[in-house]
């Protein structure tokens, strides 16, 4: 009697803790009663028939994530891969049909991916394809939303994460993007020398422009000083043909002067001697006086001249040779 009792204890007691069970937060519970759907139980403790009734599945509501890996063909025939990165969620108003309509999602989700992504990528170059990624995961999402919203799926996101093309494109796009970089560089290293040259002339230019202005008010003013120099001369006694010879003689010891203090002039004056400017002071002081006695004689001459010893003679520029002689510049 013993045993029984025991025996129907256990039995008792497994009956009473069959009829109980928990759900974890974010899962839906299915029940069946001998196979045949009767309910969706929530979070918490629940209760069932023991023996009759059964749990036939526990259903995620939380929100998964599907990476799918897809190689496919650009419309300038580069292959590359692609990484889409599918965000869903099961709706707790519809855990019936993601249960019992779609045995396998993730499968389901895959194809369509598949599908969209080798109907999108085709119609792009692979450069439209790196810019255009988001259209791209737009148009995956708007196609699975339209599908999987049947079966209780709803697709809260789509992203393309990764655009891998083959080695060898990967190199040249590299070695292309370089070259452009290159081009840009040397645009802005000639548009900078262009700037530089510009401002260089535009600096020469403008040196030039001072400079004639400093040549032509010291040329002025030299012409000043000589004319109040010669004016000084001439208080003294001193002709301006003299006076213009000693002015001449002194700017030419005054220059060779200036030369001279120079340390970094490489100018050479050939030839130069301490009788040089002795020889030039003479000759024009010997010329100026020629010349003055000519005009002189000149002045006294007419057509008929009487002397003591002589007759009426016609003029003969032959009378001038002597002032001549007296005039040679040597």
């Amino acid at each position: 009697m013993d045993v029984i009792f025991y025996a129907f204890l256990i039995f008792g007691l497994f009956i009473f803790f069959s009829s109980f069970f928990t759900v974890k937060q974010q899962t839906a519970v299915v029940v069946e009663r001998f196979g045949k759907f009767i309910g969706i139980r929530q979070s918490g403790l629940q209760l069932k028939l023991p023996i009759i009734d059964k749990i036939a599945g526990r259903v995620n509501l939380k929100i998964q994530q599907l990476d799918v890996m897809i190689e496919t063909q650009t419309k300038d025939n580069v292959f590359i891969k692609m990484k889409v990165s599918v965000q869903f969620k099961v709706i707790p108003e519809h855990v019936y049909e993601a249960f019992y309509k779609l045995e396998y999602p993730h499968d389901q989700i895959t194809a369509y991916v598949f599908d969209v992504v080798r109907a999108e990528v085709p119609k792009l170059i692979l450069d439209d394809v790196f810019l255009r990624k988001d259209d791209i995961a737009v148009a995956v999402k708007r196609e699975l939303n339209e599908a999987m919203t049947t079966y209780g799926y709803d697709i809260i996101n789509t992203l393309v994460t990764d655009i891998d093309p083959d080695i060898q494109v990967k190199n040249a796009m590299n070695r292309i993007n370089a070259a452009e970089r290159e081009k840009t560089a040397a645009m802005f290293e000639s548009e900078a020398q262009r700037i530089r040259i510009v401002a260089k002339a535009k600096a020469e230019a403008e040196s030039k422009k001072l400079q004639g202005q400093g040549i032509a008010d010291q040329r002025r003013e030299i012409a000043k000083g000589l004319v109040e120099s010669v004016a000084v001369l001439n208080e003294v006694g001193i002709n301006s043909q003299e006076a213009s010879a000693l002015i001449v003689i002194t700017q030419h010891y005054d220059t060779l002067q200036a030369i001279g203090a120079d340390t970094n002039s490489n100018l050479i004056l050939l030839p130069n001697s301490p009788q040089a400017a002795s020889e030039m002071l003479n000759s024009m002081v010997t010329s100026f006086t020629a010349s003055s006695i000519i005009g002189e004689q000149m002045k006294k001459q007419t057509p008929r001249v009487k002397s003591k010893n002589h007759t009426s003679t016609d003029y003969n520029p032959s009378d001038t040779s002597e002032a001549n002689e007296a005039g040679e510049i040597k």
